[in-house]
C-alpha cells in the first residue's frame, strides 16, 4: 500500500520510528514532514497528507501530533477525509471497520511506541464492514 505520514514536532519521534516498520512490513511511504523537533505549526503537516489521500496518490494517511485532535480535526476539513484519532488497537478497528477511516492520527505524549505500532497494523489489516455502517458513511459529508 502507499502510505501517506506526516507531524508536527511532538510527532516527529514516533513518525521518524514508524516509517522504517511501515517500509518493513512492504508499503510504500511519503513522508510529508517535520523533519526534526523544532516547533512547527501541525497543519502544515496535516494537509498534504489528506490531500494525498483525497487525491488518491495514497491509500491511507497517517498523522501524529502530542494529542492527534490538531492534526484530525484539521485533515477532517478535506470533504473525502475520515480521520479517527486512536488511543488503542480496539478503537483502531472500530474506525476502520464502522466508519470507513481513511487517516489515523494517534497521540505521540499519550501512547507507547509499541501502541503506536500495533494501533498502527490494526489501523491497515482491518477493512471496512459496510452494511448498515457504509449508509451513515454516505451521510457524514456536508
Amino acid at each position: 500500500m502507499k502510505i501517506a505520514i506526516g507531524g508536527d514536532h511532538a510527532g516527529f519521534g514516533y513518525k521518524r520510528k514508524l516509517i522504517p516498520i511501515l517500509e518493513k512490513w512492504g508499503h510504500t511511504v511519503t513522508d510529508f514532514g517535520t523533519n526534526s523537533e523544532d516547533s512547527v505549526d501541525y497543519p502544515d503537516f496535516a494537509h498534504p497528507v489528506a490531500s494525498a489521500v483525497e487525491k488518491g496518490d495514497c491509500e491511507f494517511g497517517i498523522l501524529i501530533c502530542g494529542t492527534g485532535n490538531g492534526v484530525a480535526i484539521t485533515a477532517n476539513k478535506h470533504e473525502k477525509i475520515r480521520a479517527g484519532l486512536c488511543w488503542n488497537a480496539e478503537v483502531a478497528t472500530l474506525i476502520r471497520q464502522h466508519n470507513d477511516a481513511n487517516v489515523l492520527s494517534m497521540p505521540a505524549r499519550f501512547i507507547s511506541l509499541e501502541e503506536a505500532e500495533k494501533i498502527t497494523q490494526t489501523f491497515l489489516n482491518t477493512a471496512f464492514e459496510g452494511g448498515r455502517h457504509a449508509r451513515r458513511v454516505g451521510k457524514m459529508s456536508c
